[in-house]
């Protein structure tokens, strides 16, 4: 009895065993299998690749025109009109005060002197402002926040700031803010349309394959169910073929994302140079890329399940 005991114990520890070595033993001989057609498994890696590098294409740019609008200096900045009462000295601690905060990434003390003298050069009314007896313009302080702030951290920003004592009139371009997200939040969207369109893509790219393959392998499906073989295992090699598939695909894709990225660099920095800025065109992250490729994975064994589920109903023993 306790013999027995110990074999339906030792018999449970081996069965998760036995299962991972099976599907260890599928996983390594589909690749095997794609790997004697390397021809006809680039081919569909390079399809799958293509429809993913779109969407993934589209992520990266959206992304980096979301730090464009951040990264030339002075494109986003909020500007602080001071109360004539407020001396230089306290203009100058208070815009130090504003640059030590955590939402603040510069903060520049502009006095009434220098905005006169900045206007006189600049409005090409430099004679007739000759002629006032006293400084109109009041003194300024400029703030740029940071970079990776969102409309609403802008937005609280300068509500806080518009209330400070020495302030009297806090100003920002926020219709231009507004634009500016409601094109990144338009363009987000179109790519996960675009995305969820080619997902479907990647699904009938594979499952049609899967389907040509389980054609040219009808003989051996027949036999394997005639012996008794249960659908999970006839199944289980084309599930892992989709999975390559997938993975293959995805690899794919990052290198035509990376390879655009690359092409495009020289170019971007050109154009970030004529406006004095030092933005570098950034590939693709870590967890984009581990995105694309556990995509790719999930779709190609997704368009596989739906394939095989539908395809191995029709071959019964006659």
């Amino acid at each position: 009895m306790a013999d027995k005991v110990q074999d339906d114990a030792g018999a449970r520890i081996a069965w998760p065993k036995r299962w991972l070595l099976e599907h260890a033993r599928v996983l390594v001989a589909t690749l095997g299998r794609l790997s004697r057609e390397p021809l006809s498994t680039l081919l569909t890696a390079a399809v799958i690749g293509i429809t993913l590098a779109l969407p993934a294409g589209l992520h990266v740019l959206v992304q980096n025109l979301n730090a464009i609008s951040y990264s030339w200096e002075g494109a986003l900045q909020a500007s602080l009109f001071l109360h004539d009462e407020v001396t230089p000295e306290r203009g100058k601690a208070l815009a130090r005060e504003l640059e030590r905060r955590a939402d603040v990434a510069k903060a520049a003390y502009i006095s009434r002197e220098q905005s006169l003298a900045e206007f006189k050069e600049l409005s090409g009314f430099g004679e007739a402002l000759e002629l006032l007896t006293d400084n109109p313009l009041p003194a300024v302080i400029v703030v740029t926040p940071k970079r990776d702030l969102t409309q609403e951290a802008v937005t609280r920003l300068l509500d806080g700031l518009a209330t400070l004592p020495e302030v009297e009139v806090a100003q920002l371009d926020q219709k231009w803010l507004e634009r500016l997200f409601a094109i990144l939040a338009i363009v987000e969207r179109a790519v996960m349309i675009i995305a969820g369109l080619l997902a479907l893509a990647v699904m009938f790219t594979v499952g049609n394959t899967i389907r040509l393959e389980i054609e040219n392998r009808r003989e051996e499906i027949i036999v394997m169910k005639l012996i008794g073989a249960p659908d999970s295992f006839i199944r289980r090699p084309f599930l892992y073929t989709g999975l390559w598939y997938g993975l293959a695909g995805g690899g794919v894709a990052w290198l035509l994302v990376q390879a655009a990225m690359v092409a495009l660099a020289a170019p971007a920095r050109r154009l970030a140079g004529l406006y004095d800025s030092t933005f570098v065109l950034a590939g693709m992250t870590l967890e984009t890329t581990g995105i694309v490729l556990a995509g790719g994975v999930f779709l190609g064994i997704l368009g596989s399940a739906l394939t095989v589920g539908r395809q191995l109903d029709r071959y019964e023993p006659g």
